[in-house]
């Protein structure tokens, strides 16, 4: 079993334990606000592919760099969320295929000061169904992001530990309920450390609440019958963000059936980040993404594990130019388990 200190992030790649828009654009001069992030590039320009386009930030606002964040703390409306949670071994006999933990403990040994704690399963998921991580209804995220002091002159940053993949399940989760002033902390608490920025032990004290109030879009989330209803057709993509080798079936998988849903193409979630958990360049995301056929003018449908780690390649696709964008919420959690439902292998 993995420790709560040694996340468990199989979802992005092999199992592994981590310790405690496309467009051609021209050049101009940066604003203040447009400084250098971890794309290695002022944030507003783009990026450089080999071939001489540029890639530019649909959303530069998105993604927050350490430098800013560092700048920024303090500020009345800024809220900073650590999103992180751990995924430990179920115990014998469980029909779960991990425990998810709340990161209490590993915010309350450090965390960026002022920020609160976000628990995905336990106040923001739908705990009345059978798999973790399911989209709670909007009613009740309404009141859980209103307790957290989410309102309308919000600024929210989200970070995780180890990995982006749950501070951008927040992030999607925002953006399907109508919020658009969220921010990914690039490179995570992990970055932050290892700048030697300041850090504030404890438990969460928390925001004052206001009133979160929900417009929720269409699209941003499917399910199983939408995804089996594309299953062959042209004009949809359905890409799985696990490992090559679950993708392939080539090991035992904790969710089921080993294999990917049929036709699916697979870029990883941990291809698109660097060893400093930092996202890489969107020039090499894009490439990969056109590697897969994935294109702009096709629905594209991402999945993974349990509708987590899915959520960095849709970050990084929206943040290209991409608009029909969807999550598989269910994923493989679902899908390897119903046996009426199709895999491949191989």
């Amino acid at each position: 079993m993995a420790l709560l200190g040694a996340p468990v992030f199989e979802e992005i790649g092999r199992r592994v334990e981590v310790p405690m828009g496309k467009r051609t654009v021209p050049r101009r001069c940066p604003t203040p606000m447009q400084t250098r992030n971890g794309y290695g590039m002022v944030q507003g320009q783009g990026a450089a592919s080999p071939q001489g386009v540029e890639y530019d930030m649909r959303d530069p606002q998105a993604l927050m760099s350490t430098e800013q964040l560092a700048a920024r703390l303090g500020q009345a409306n800024l809220r900073i969320y650590d999103c992180t949670t751990y995924l430990e071994a179920a115990p014998a006999g469980s029909d779960q295929p991990y425990v998810a933990v709340p990161g209490r403990r590993s915010f309350a040994e450090g965390h960026i000061p002022g920020a609160d704690f976000l628990d995905l399963q336990g106040e923001f998921s739908d705990n009345a169904s059978p798999l973790r991580f399911m989209l709670a209804a909007p009613a009740s995220l309404e009141e859980a992001f209103g307790r957290h002091g989410v309102g309308a002159g919000s600024q929210v940053v989200l970070y995780s530990i180890g990995t982006s993949m749950w501070a951008t399940r927040f992030w999607w989760m925002l953006k399907s309920l109508g919020f658009g002033n969220a921010a990914v902390l690039d490179g995570g608490l992990d970055k932050w450390k290892a700048e030697g920025r300041p850090l504030e032990a404890g438990a969460a004290k928390g925001y004052p609440p206001t009133t979160f109030t929900a417009a929720p879009r269409p699209g941003y989330f499917t399910d199983r019958d939408r995804v089996r209803a594309t299953l062959g057709t042209s004009n949809t993509v359905i890409v799985n963000a696990l490992g090559p080798q679950f993708h392939r079936g080539l090991e035992p998988s904790r969710y089921g059936r080993p294999g990917r849903i049929p036709g699916s193409v697979n870029v990883p979630a941990a291809s698109l980040v660097g060893a400093d958990k930092t996202f890489v360049p969107l020039a090499d995301a894009a490439a990969k993404f056109a590697a897969q056929g994935i294109a702009k003018d096709k629905d594209v449908i991402c999945y993974c594990g349990g509708g987590i780690s899915a959520t960095v390649d849709l970050f990084l696709l929206y943040q290209l130019g991409y608009d029909r964008l969807s999550l598989y919420d269910g994923s493989m959690g679902e899908w390897a388990r119903e046996p009426s439902l199709p895999i491949e292998t191989g």
